[in-house]
């Protein structure tokens, strides 16, 4: 069978100064929110020969991409100018401890001055590619 190909693509970028427990939660937390708001993109539950029964996940890849702080700005900035569906995670996150707190820190800074240490965003594949410009794959 042919590999399947998708139309649209998910995509996190990280600050690349990040440490290795930090990419991982923001990883996780961004793309819950990629999983939430677009529920086309969750594929059907899974069960092992034993009838156990899994969660479901995403029904494609989430690719994800490092770059400097600049890098991330920018992303940003193209990601709102083609109103593609985009979650972040700010510096001031990991001094939170839940979601209202988090909701609160994001709210209490304007777009242009987030400190963004991460970014998911969804949407055409091109959109998306066009939006990554100038970050890398992360190693």
């Amino acid at each position: 069978m042919p590999p399947v190909r998708f139309d649209t693509k998910i995509a996190v970028l990280l600050r690349a100064d990040l440490e290795p427990w930090q990419r991982l939660n923001v990883t996780a937390f961004l793309v819950s929110g990629v999983g939430t708001a677009e529920p086309e993109v969750i594929g059907e539950p899974y069960a092992d020969a034993d009838g156990t029964a899994y969660l479901p996940m995403f029904r494609q890849p989430v690719l994800v991409f490092e770059g400097g702080k600049e890098t991330l700005t920018a992303a940003h900035n193209r990601a709102l100018s083609r109103s593609l569906r985009t979650a972040v995670f700010t510096s001031d996150l990991f001094r939170t401890g839940n979601d209202r707190d988090n909701r609160a820190a994001v709210r209490a800074v304007g777009g242009d001055q987030l400190d963004l240490v991460g970014l998911a965003v969804y949407g055409p594949r091109n959109q998306v590619d066009k939006v990554l410009k100038g970050a890398r794959m992360h190693p």
